[in-house]
């Protein structure tokens, strides 16, 4: 396993994208199997998107394949782009913002492959609420 890149007080890991070649999505899921973890959702994000603050009850993978995406937890802000591995552990509240005017796409997962979050704000920018939104749209 590799060396993470950084690692904050809360144990939150990111891996850097090693290579000197844009992964593919085939790719970051392959580097996401290595590191014990089941993929539940690949999901694509709109430009300038807010999710609220939230935590996961096991820990969670994000495998980036697009874009650039910041996470902010209360030790501060943490940006992945394409190909970086993010680990957060169980119960690390977070927002999660593109401060940009790209999408952004990522492959989440936990070790058993569930996906279960406790909201600690107004679920804006949950799965459900991305749902809710494109059938009003």
């Amino acid at each position: 396993m590799p060396e993470p890149t950084q690692k904050l007080p809360n144990g939150v890991t990111v891996y850097k994208w090693p290579h000197k070649v844009d992964p593919t999505a085939e790719q970051v899921a392959e580097e996401m199997e290595r590191f014990g973890f089941e993929s539940y959702d690949l999901q694509t994000v709109p430009a300038w998107f807010h999710r609220s603050r939230h935590a996961h009850d096991e820990e969670e993978i994000r495998g980036a394949v697009d874009g650039v995406i910041t996470f902010h937890f209360d030790e501060g802000p943490v940006t992945i782009e394409g190909g970086d591995i993010l680990i957060i552990p169980a119960g690390v509240a977070h927002e999660v913002i593109t401060h940009n005017s790209r999408t952004f796409s990522a492959y989440k997962g936990s070790r058993s492959g569930v996906r279960s979050v406790t909201e600690h704000g107004d679920g804006r920018g949950s799965v459900e609420d991305l749902a809710k939104r494109a059938v009003t749209e």
